[in-house]
């Protein structure tokens, strides 16, 4: 699942090599935070949110039944 979140993001990312992934399995569920520049945020986001809403009903579509849920952050590098 990873790898389709890294193709989605670099697709709309320019500054590929700043980009950094991490996956985290809890208790129910997968989580998978993207930290990127903040001059990427507003791209991958996209305007309302619409990029990011995107990514993540893709990956909820891609989830093999009866695994557990991914959750999909895209952060800062600050936060």
């Amino acid at each position: 699942m990873l790898e389709l979140v890294k193709y989605v993001v670099e697709q709309f990312a320019e500054n590929k090599e700043a980009i950094e992934y991490t996956e985290e399995e809890k208790e129910n569920c997968i989580e998978i935070t993207v930290r990127l520049e903040d001059s990427d945020m507003g791209k991958v986001i996209g305007k309302q949110g619409k990029i990011a809403k995107a990514l993540r009903t893709l990956v909820k579509a891609a989830t093999p039944e009866g695994s557990k849920k991914y959750v999909v952050e895209i952060k800062g590098k600050d936060e």
